[in-house]
């Protein structure tokens, strides 16, 4: 079953951020737009370099009004000493939360079935708490921050415009979106 269109499940946490320990939950996810990127495990080869691209674009996410919160079933104090010992982990300044227990993975239903080990997912949640979009790729796929960035900028779109869809490759300064009607129909 999809999780589009669904709330977020209660939670709460503890992450590390700039150098701190603070606890974050479902709460405070509410009223901006929210991503959660969920990765297998600190310390392993293709997650840093998820993680590292998508610190590149948090300053412009930031500037979308969207909070970026990466989890993995890691804990806080291992989330701290990956950030302290790689200089690539060493860039992120959004939340990176500890999920030990695995309620948050649960959560989006993103769990590997046996191992205690997130699957590679994306959730976009908007101000009101509800998924607007997943993404969910096998361990060696590494994710493209600025494609994200792109389907931010899109589903911040649909949201201001209703009655408006933005096609494939859509790009914010394009801004050629679709108005879905009976006079479309067999015209694309």
């Amino acid at each position: 079953m999809s999780l589009v269109n669904t709330k977020i499940l209660p939670f709460q946490t503890t992450a590390y951020k700039q150098g701190e320990f603070v606890d974050v939950s479902d709460t405070d996810v509410l009223g901006k737009w929210a991503i959660f990127f969920f990765y297998p495990a600190d310390f392993t080869f293709v997650c840093p370099t998820e993680l590292g691209d998508l610190a590149d674009f948090y300053a412009e996410l930031q500037q979308l009004g969207v909070e970026v919160y990466s989890v993995s079933t890691d804990t806080h104090f291992v989330h701290k000493a990956w950030h302290d010992t790689s200089e690539t982990i060493g860039k992120i300044d959004y939340y990176m939360l500890g999920d030990p227990s695995g309620v948050i993975t649960n959560n989006f239903q993103n769990m590997r079935e046996g191992q205690g080990l997130a699957d590679r997912g994306t959730f976009l949640v908007d101000p009101d708490g509800i998924i607007q979009f997943t993404e969910t790729s096998s361990e060696g796929v590494g994710r493209n921050a600025a494609e994200l960035v792109r389907k931010v900028k899109a589903a911040q779109y649909v949201r201001n415009h209703p009655g408006e869809v933005c096609p494939a490759k859509w790009e914010e300064a394009e801004a050629a979106t679709l108005k879905p009607g009976i006079d479309l129909v067999g015209k694309i």
